[in-house]
């Protein structure tokens, strides 16, 4: 019994001077290589591919000196677990040991993708394709599909006004479904629960709230306006007037076909049930994706009782009471 437990006594020291040797080895194996940069690269690991493949890309792609460290590295201290397929951002010299860690963890590389206020759904494709993501085909496919906001908005045609614009962290891969998902989404924690209640106060809906805020949103990009904006809009709505917004008109035009940069006279006239220049009342649907300031402002407008405004040539508007008003600005600053 005596000589069984010196063996096992034996047994177990020479068990952790291994694994004692194993860390030392592993840690002078996966020194950074004298003289390396401090840079980052990205780096994909293939579904299914196994370790040892997987050090060969990293050495092939010099990220690794030697595929080894990384190889017995990953049996001493890390085995059975799996590493996740996907986009990582790895230091561009190793060491074996960082490498790992990050593999292992599963810390797959999220590309910022920014989408800025106001922009049109299919304007916003182009800013996701252009970064490499998704397809034209694919978003305009995913565009169509409104189950997320349904119980917001019954008569949403498409995910037009519910973009919610922000700067997202996409994985390489990911669908227009699944982008499209996450600004719907998004959207829906903005606006709320207090949104609604908000809307239901104003006898407005969730999707008349998307419109004014859309329209609100092209008008002005100052935010000490566009409370004010909203008010000559939900004004000019209680007393039945035409809303008069240009950026209608350009919508209207964009959904025809490119659009040359600026209004003419006969736009004005263009027969469209988005120009509010012909037809009284809220356009058909959102113009654009308003940010949080527009969504606000749509919700809670100034206590003014402006029914104009006009712009000044340099970014800020003039609000007017009157229509007599209104045309002493138009002459200030339009003629």
């Amino acid at each position: 019994m005596r000589t069984f437990l010196k063996i096992a006594k034996s047994s177990l020291i020479a068990a952790q001077v291994l694994v004692l040797g194993g860390w030392i080895w592993f840690y002078l194996e996966s020194r950074p290589v004298p003289g390396a940069g401090s840079g980052t690269v990205l780096f994909e690991v293939e579904k299914g591919k196994r370790v040892r493949t997987i050090a060969e890309a990293l050495t092939a792609a010099k990220i690794l000196p030697k595929r080894t460290p990384f190889i017995l590295g990953y049996g001493l201290f890390y085995a059975p677990r799996s590493i996740k397929a996907g986009e990582y951002q790895l230091p561009s010299t190793g060491p074996a040991g960082t490498v790992l860690d990050i593999l292992i963890k599963g810390r797959i590389y999220l590309h910022p993708v920014t989408v800025p206020e106001g922009l049109t759904g299919r304007e916003i494709f182009a800013i996701f394709i252009a970064a490499g993501f998704g397809g034209s085909a694919e978003s305009e496919a995913a565009f169509g599909v409104t189950d997320d906001i349904a119980l917001w908005d019954p008569q949403a045609a498409n995910l037009e006004g519910y973009l919610y614009p922000e700067t997202y962290h996409l994985p390489k891969g990911i669908s227009a479904k699944d982008i499209l998902q996450a600004m719907t989404g998004q959207f829906k924690e903005v606006f709320g629960e207090s949104g609604r209640r908000r809307a239901a106060e104003l006898r407005l809906t969730v999707r008349e709230v998307v419109i004014l805020a859309s329209l609100i949103e092209k008008e002005t990009a100052r935010p000490d306006e566009k409370r004010l904006v909203s008010a000559v809009f939900h004004n000019r709505l209680k007393l039945g007037m035409k809303l008069d917004c240009d950026p209608t008109i350009i919508y209207a035009l964009k959904l025809k076909g490119p659009f040359e940069g600026r209004l003419r006279t006969r736009d004005l006239k263009y027969d469209s049930p988005y120009n509010t220049y012909l037809h009284p009342g809220l356009p058909p649907g959102p113009i654009a994706n308003p940010g949080r300031e527009s969504l606000e402002a749509a919700l809670h407008p100034a206590e003014a009782e402006y029914l104009y405004f006009v712009s000044r040539n340099d970014g800020s508007h003039q609000f007017s009471r009157t229509f007599a008003e209104h045309r002493l600005a138009v002459k200030k600053y339009q003629n």
